[in-house]
C-alpha cells in the first residue's frame, strides 16, 4: 500500500468514526501537559520535541467535529435563536 493512500485511509476512518465523550478535553489536556512539560527538558531539541508534541495535540483538539467546531456550531446556533 503506498503511504498517500495508507494516510488518507487513516484520515477517512478518523472522520468517520464516532467521538467518544470528552475526547477533545483529553487531548487539549495532554497537550498542555506537554506544553508545560517543554520547560523542564534540558536540551534544546528535546525542547523542541516535546513543544512539537504539544502543538499536535493542541490542534488535534481544536479539531474535528467534536471540539472547537462543535461548540461554535452550538454557540452559532444560540445566537441565530437569540436574534430571532
Amino acid at each position: 500500500m503506498e503511504a498517500k493512500s495508507w494516510i488518507a485511509a487513516l484520515k477517512e476512518a478518523d472522520a468517520n468514526r464516532p467521538d467518544l465523550p470528552g475526547e477533545h478535553l483529553i487531548v487539549l489536556g495532554v497537550g498542555l501537559l506537554l506544553l508545560m512539560a517543554t520547560g523542564h527538558s534540558r536540551t534544546l531539541i528535546g525542547k523542541a520535541l516535546i513543544g512539537a508534541a504539544a502543538g499536535a495535540f493542541i490542534g488535534r483538539a481544536a479539531s474535528g467535529t467534536g471540539g472547537v467546531a462543535l461548540l461554535k456550531t452550538k454557540v452559532d446556533e444560540a445566537l441565530t435563536r437569540c436574534r430571532l
